[in-house]
C-alpha cells in the first residue's frame, strides 16, 4: 500500500505545472503562500481516492440496474410464453360451451351454429382457411399433392381438394391435401422411354 502511494505521489508531482521563466518579468512575480491556492500531495491523493470511489460506486449501480433490468425481462418473455394462447383460448370457451349444449341436445342445427363459432373464433385469431378450387395453380407451400390423375387441362393444377388447410397470417400451419392434374400420355409409347420426348 505504501508502495503504491509513494507511486501515486510521484505521478502526482510531475502532473502538476511548472512555471514557465522565459516570459516572467520581475514585477510580475509575486510570492505565493504554499497553503493558500495550492494543494498538497496528500490531499490530491486524497481527493482522487475519494473520485475513484464515486465512479466505482457509480458503477456498481449501473451493473446492479443492467441486471435487474436482464431479470425483469427474462420474468416478462417468461410470463408472455406462458400466457400467449390465452386470448385464443377465451375465444375456443364459448364454442366449447355450444358444443357441449349440442351434444346434449342431439339437434343437428346445434352442430352447425358450433362449426360458425369455431371459425368466426378462428378467424378472430388470424387463422385462414386454405381451401384451394379445382384449377386452381398447385403452389407447393400451401398445398400437399396427395394424387396426381390424368387430366386434359393445363398440368400441376389443383383436380380437388381432399383435406382444407389452414394458415396463421403468412405461415402455414397445415397444407391443404388435394389431387393435382398431370398430362395424359400418348397411346402407344412406354412412359419409361426417353426416345419420345418433346
Amino acid at each position: 500500500m505504501v508502495a503504491f502511494r509513494i507511486a501515486v505521489l510521484k505521478k502526482l508531482e510531475t502532473a502538476l505545472p511548472r512555471p514557465n521563466f522565459d516570459k516572467m518579468h520581475e514585477e510580475t512575480v509575486q510570492p505565493q503562500d504554499p497553503r493558500g491556492s495550492e494543494k498538497s500531495l496528500e490531499d490530491l491523493l486524497a481527493d482522487a481516492q475519494a473520485k475513484l470511489e464515486q465512479q466505482r460506486e457509480a458503477m456498481m449501480r449501473a451493473l446492479a440496474d443492467a441486471d435487474n433490468t436482464r431479470k425483469r425481462a427474462q420474468v416478462e418473455a417468461a410470463s408472455a410464453q406462458k400466457y400467449a394462447l390465452e386470448r385464443f383460448a377465451e375465444t375456443l370457451l364459448p364454442v366449447l360451451d355450444s358444443l357441449e349444449g349440442a351434444v346434449k341436445s342431439r339437434d343437428p342445427s346445434g352442430v352447425e351454429l358450433v362449426l360458425r363459432q369455431m371459425m368466426t373464433a378462428l378467424e378472430k385469431s388470424s387463422v385462414r382457411e386454405i381451401n384451394p378450387a379445382a384449377g386452381e395453380r398447385f403452389d407447393p407451400y400451401r398445398h400437399q399433392a396427395m394424387a396426381a390423375v390424368e387430366s386434359p387441362g393445363a398440368p400441376n393444377t389443383i383436380v380437388s381438394t381432399l383435406q382444407k388447410g389452414y394458415g396463421l397470417h403468412d405461415r402455414v400451419l397445415r397444407p391443404a391435401l388435394v389431387t393435382v392434374s398431370k398430362a395424359v400420355e400418348k397411346a402407344g409409347t412406354n412412359p419409361n422411354s426417353d426416345t419420345d420426348l418433346d
